[in-house]
């Protein structure tokens, strides 16, 4: 099993794209997976180009998602899973089809538009006992599934509130109408990005990133979602007040306005023992403080890291490792996963230490209650 590379196949990710040049590079980190396929573009010759430019076989460069799930779906040789890095619109679609031809699933998130699309992706990769990873990438750094380990194993106690943010700069000036800026324009298009774009894009990170670390499920929430750029019709700040199952209460904030902010993801939980700081900007490290106690800085390669941290630490403390081998993390997982369930072995709760297709509904519902929310004057709603 440990010899054996799977086979995957790609929709979008052509010349131009960002994200799927991530996707490819985090998949071939660990040898597990090679690129055998493609529908890169809805122009097909920049699938012709991009799937020279991998060297992958003509044969198997497709005009079609459609046309790509059958046949490779049909081939005694065909792809053990597909990557979906397309806008969020086509993303319910494309996975629908994989699945429906037996195919395993990678898709980038949100997941899709609607909880009911979701719900549907979910029951249909059960029934066809498939596997289903939506790529939420902070859950592959090791310091988060440290972070996660000590809430588990009570180190800060029980959790009383949860403050995170997540600001980033690049639409406080309107750059989708600059004609260069292909991801602001589809991001600001409510046709291609659904009904949010703040919330949707990096609000639903955090959504996931603290549930992911304490395990806490939202009860109810209130949103509030700003439109600043002139001309805009979806929202770049937002601000929620968050309650969760335990009664626990959590304050999030994204925005995409914050002048002189990159990408600054931060969550910080506070128990009743003590409290644990993480920041994306600065993974390798996670600011600990317990009660009475002076504050400890764990640094990522550390002896005193639990298993499931330790063992994503690729390089010695120090050498500073980021968003590239959070992202390989995520595929290892999956294909090591993938791997074993094709030889016929039971998958543990740690061999699905990836985030799946419940936890892309998680967000969507999310996405979707937060928009409710700030439509009817920023009222508490119910997620269930």
């Amino acid at each position: 099993m440990s010899n054996e590379v799977l086979s995957y196949g790609m929709v979008g990710g052509g010349i131009g794209s960002f994200i799927g040049d991530v996707h490819r590079k985090a998949a071939a980190f660990d040898g597990k997976a090679k690129l055998v396929a493609g529908c890169f573009s809805r122009d097909f010759e920049n699938t012709r180009q991009t799937g020279a430019n991998l060297g992958l076989d003509p044969d198997r460069l497709y005009r079609t998602y459609a046309e790509m799930a059958e046949t490779e779906g049909a081939r005694a040789d065909g792809i053990d899973f597909v990557s979906i890095v397309t806008p969020n619109n086509t993303h319910y679609p494309i996975a629908k089809a994989f699945l429906e031809n037996n195919i395993n699933v990678v898709c980038d998130k949100p997941l899709t538009f609607t909880p009911a699309e979701a719900t549907e992706l979910v029951d249909l990769a059960q029934a066809k006992g498939l596997l289903f990873c939506v790529t939420y990438t902070y859950s592959g750094y090791p310091m988060v599934k440290q972070a996660r380990e000590m809430v588990r194993q009570g180190c800060i106690g029980e959790v009383r509130t949860v403050v995170a943010e997540y600001p980033q700069g690049w639409l406080a000036t309107p750059v989708e109408k600059s004609g260069t800026n292909r991801q602001a324009a589809w991001r600001t298009d409510p046709n291609q990005s659904g009904r949010s774009n703040c919330v949707g894009d990096i609000g639903s990170h955090i959504e996931n990133t603290v549930a992911y670390i304490t395990g806490l499920k939202i009860k109810s929430l209130c949103a509030n979602l700003d439109i600043f750029g002139e001309g805009r019709s979806l929202d770049d700040n937002a601000g929620i007040l968050v309650r969760y199952d335990t009664g626990a209460t959590g304050i999030y904030w994204a925005s995409q306005v914050a002048i002189g902010h990159d990408n600054g993801l931060k969550v910080r939980i506070f128990g009743t023992k003590g409290s644990i700081e993480w920041e994306q900007e600065n993974p390798n490290y996670l600011r600990v403080a317990l009660v009475d106690q002076p504050v400890l800085i764990y640094s990522r390669g550390g002896g005193y890291l639990y298993p499931a941290a330790a063992e994503l630490c690729r390089i010695p403390a120090g050498h500073p490792e980021g968003y590239y081998e959070a992202f390989a993390n995520i595929y290892t997982a999956f294909c090591r996963a993938l791997l074993k369930k094709k030889a016929g072995l039971e998958l543990t709760e740690q061999d699905l230490d990836f985030p799946d297709a419940v936890a892309g509904l998680a967000g969507v519902k999310f996405i979707n209650k937060c928009v409710d929310s700030s439509a009817a004057g920023s009222v508490w709603v119910d997620l269930d």
